[in-house]
């Protein structure tokens, strides 16, 4: 660990790689691969933990033209345990300056840059990087042209089992120095390193989050979840209320169609400044035509 120590960083050559485990995300794990090795990412370890989609052979098909470190692990979802693996492996294969731990529905955006590479040309230990939702809402046709983001996230509710959780408060992500590193935490929010004295929050990246895409990959990341419910993994109380809600067969009608935010309720919360309008992303995804 105290490598930390002789960590040396070329600002002109920063080296950025970003490590994930997913499971079922065929509708976005292309978009996400592109986007961020457009913006900077040199190279990528991915974990499949048993995808019953077209998810790890699309992954097999961009690792033909990307840098991919591709894996499978099929066994219990143990987040944290699983993220701190492959993240070590990362540090051994390429020795990166920074490593980004995401999952498949987000996007790490530099602010007022062209390039991830431009903001993180420095040495540090643990950023911590803000969080935003972009919502899903009527009449829009697919997840990656949303215009909206949930700017000012709902903290708490009297009622917060029925909160649209797409405007509910979520938690920052974070991007390690792999040298000095111990440990990604629980939901990929914190983490442990022998730097901690140079741990901050870092504002000049945000992470566009796509929580609800559809309700065929909604169901698939209900399912898949209950599932890791079922065998021991932590999960929060509202997968016990979408277990329940599958098993009546109403998960559709008394969730997932109360998440769609119609045109009225959509400037109301824009005058509230609850949602911003935001386009950066869509923009980008047109850009670079995916």
């Amino acid at each position: 660990m105290i490598d930390y120590f002789f960590h040396k960083v070329n600002p002109k050559n920063i080296k950025i790689s970003m490590v994930m485990i997913v499971k079922n995300e065929e509708d976005i794990i292309k978009e996400n691969i592109i986007f961020h090795s457009k913006l900077g990412v040199d190279n990528f370890v991915i974990l499949d933990n048993g995808s019953t989609d077209y998810t790890y052979d699309i992954l097999k098909e961009l690792k033909k033209e990307y840098e991919i470190t591709l894996l499978q692990d099929t066994g219990v979802f143990h987040q944290s345990k699983l993220t701190t693996k492959i993240t070590k492996t990362k540090k051994k294969k390429y020795n990166p300056d920074w490593i980004i731990t995401s999952d498949a529905d987000e996007f790490w955006k530099p602010i007022n840059t062209k390039s991830l590479k431009e903001v993180l040309n420095f040495k540090g230990s643990i950023l911590q990087i803000p969080r935003n939702n972009m919502i899903l809402y009527e009449g829009l046709n697919t997840w990656k042209y949303s215009e909206y983001r949930v700017a000012n996230q709902i903290l708490s509710m009297e009622d917060y089992e029925n909160l649209n959780i797409q405007l509910g408060r979520i938690g920052r992500k974070v991007i390690v120095n792999p040298h000095g590193y111990f440990k990604t935490n629980s939901g990929n929010h914190s983490a442990e390193h022998i730097g901690f004295w140079a741990k901050k929050e870092y504002k000049k990246i945000r992470v566009y989050h796509y929580p609800i895409r559809s309700f065929e990959q909604f169901l698939i990341n209900a399912k898949v979840r209950i599932d890791a419910m079922k065998k021991g993994a932590k999960m929060g109380a509202h997968i016990k209320k979408w277990a329940k809600l599958l098993e009546e067969g109403k998960l559709e009608d008394e969730f997932y169609n109360k998440l769609l935010l119609n045109e009225e309720k959509i400037k109301c919360l824009l005058d509230l400044n609850v949602l911003k309008k935001d386009t950066s992303i869509k923009e980008l995804f047109e850009k670079f035509n995916i």
